[in-house]
């Protein structure tokens, strides 16, 4: 089976195709991605920007397409950088600089607690069909560990593995992930619905 999905984060790609080997599922990037004007996130929720990525690029996809909207929720900002943590450091803001103004932020806060969260949508054509979610608990580290993963992974350290995001390989993270929970939700789906077998 073929779906198709609309990222230009190659460390997305990356793992959106590690998780579907298990699965029998072909990931295609979305022929011509590069051509369309970028989808406008503008929804309040992760949620919402999954939903508005996957019916307008959807309509451009042959077959079934997904899209996703995750990030980084810091409990002592009040849940930011949330729906801008790609920008968190304003437009275009590299993975360096978001860690460094995050890293700012939570100097001298004690309550170090933060979740990934991932929500992933699927649509036909432009028309929703279904949208699955999946998160991880952690905390933030006062320095970057690890040249592994992306975004946050450097100072997003999980107590069960006793090390950093930045510090695992791609299994083990994509085993305990936002993203990875997502995406088997996902595959599961279509591999248990007979009409698309």
């Amino acid at each position: 089976m073929t779906v198709y999905c609309a990222t230009g984060n190659p460390g997305k790609l990356r793992e959106f195709c590690l998780a579907a080997q298990q699965f029998s599922v072909d990931i295609q990037e979305l022929p011509g991605l590069a051509n369309l004007p970028p989808c406008e996130e503008t929804g309040c929720t992760f949620q919402d920007n999954a939903i508005l990525k996957a019916k307008y690029y959807g309509e451009h996809a042959p077959g079934l397409l997904f899209a996703d909207d995750s990030g980084l929720e810091v409990d002592a900002l009040d849940g930011a950088p949330g729906v801008l943590s790609a920008r968190y450091a304003g437009p275009g803001a590299t993975d360096a600089l978001n860690n460094t103004l995050l890293i700012g932020n939570m100097r001298g806060r004690e309550n170090r607690r933060a979740r990934f969260l991932c929500v992933i949508a699927l649509a036909d054509r432009g028309k929703l069909l279904r949208t699955f979610r999946g998160t991880v608990e952690g905390e933030i580290l006062e320095a970057p560990r690890g040249a592994g993963g992306f975004g946050y992974d450097p100072l997003f350290y999980y107590p069960h593995y006793g090390r950093a995001f930045g510090e695992v390989s791609a299994e083990e993270k994509m085993a305990v992930s936002h993203r990875g929970k997502a995406l088997t939700a996902l595959f599961r789906y279509l591999s248990d619905s007979p009409r698309r077998r």
